[in-house]
């Protein structure tokens, strides 16, 4: 399943981090480890480091195995979202319009 994390890293935790030189080895490390789709940085609504992580979780029991790293090197604040891309939306048209048809009927009711 394709699925969207949200990283959030507190300064504090973020600034000691690259002042160890332990940030950028730390944060490779776990990338590598997931092997994600796409990876895209920013500041969080806070000004914290932040980031978004798209990759394939197998099982929704890796969950835990996916956030921990970010746990214990980083005290980061961690959400996870199923997302589609175009392809996957335009594969799931069929079941969208039977839900309408379904649903349509008992709301209008």
């Amino acid at each position: 399943m394709r699925m969207m994390m949200q990283i959030s890293i507190p300064v504090e935790a973020g600034n000691k981090a690259a002042r160890t030189g332990a940030f950028g080895p730390s944060f490779q490390k776990i990338l590598d480890g997931l092997k994600p789709e796409a990876a895209y940085f920013t500041t969080g609504a806070s000004g914290e480091r932040g980031g978004f992580i798209v990759f394939d979780l197998k099982d929704t029991s890796h969950i835990p195995a996916v956030a921990e790293p970010f746990f214990l090197a980083f005290n980061a604040r961690v959400n996870f979202f199923p997302v589609m891309n175009a392809q996957d939306l335009a594969n799931a048209a069929p079941g969208i319009e039977k839900a309408v048809k379904e649903h349509s009927k008992a709301a209008s009711a």
